[in-house]
């Protein structure tokens, strides 16, 4: 089974991370509230009292504890979680955290796995552009998350946008495409200069 992992899978790449599952991969998700039990969706889906849960049906995600600012114990408890090295890393991490974050998990990825790294056009430095990737020893595809623009009004990306574009960097990333940014909505043109 090919194992995926995901930073930053539970909340607006939630989608990417179950379209992974849906197609059989083994997907860690690292997750600040891991250990904090059922999450409010989990506790709606439980019926009333003497209720008898039923078995998940499908791959389910493996769940584990994580704290950004604690890069070397996240990489342990991940090398923990997973049964062999990771054959793909999804990676949106805060800027602030990124770079210590990817450099530790980065001896969990199999030596051939593609990366693809999600940036927030906020975290881009619009004199520098998209930096290069963090781990220049795997193939990378970045991706730059942008707004929609309304007329004279505009909107943050949703998370069916976001997990839908960044779907589409994972399969470039698994069918060997050469490392390229990708735009998701739009963002200013100087915020992307390589």
């Amino acid at each position: 089974m090919r194992t995926a992992l995901v930073l930053g899978g539970t909340g607006m790449l939630k989608g990417c991370a179950d379209e992974l599952l849906a197609q059989g991969w083994q997907v860690v998700l690292p997750s600040r509230r891991a250990g904090s039990g059922p999450g409010s969706a989990a506790l709606r889906a439980l019926g009333g009292r003497g209720h008898v849960p039923q078995e998940a049906q499908g791959n389910q995600p493996t769940l584990v504890e994580a704290d950004w600012s604690r890069p070397e114990e996240l990489a342990n408890r991940v090398r923990a979680a997973l049964k062999a090295p990771a054959d793909l890393l999804v990676a949106w991490v805060h800027a602030s955290y990124r770079v210590p974050v990817l450099e530790a998990v980065a001896p969990l990825l199999a030596p051939d796995a593609p990366v693809v790294e999600v940036h927030d056009i906020g975290d881009i430095n619009p004199r520098e552009g998209v930096r290069d990737p963090i781990l220049p020893g795997h193939p990378t595809q970045q991706v730059v998350l942008g707004f929609v623009r309304h007329g004279s009004t505009t909107r943050w990306l949703s998370h069916e946008e976001t997990s839908v574009g960044v779907l589409e960097a994972v399969h470039r990333a698994l069918d060997g495409k050469s490392p390229s940014i990708h735009q998701i909505g739009e963002v200013d043109t100087w915020a992307v200069r390589s």
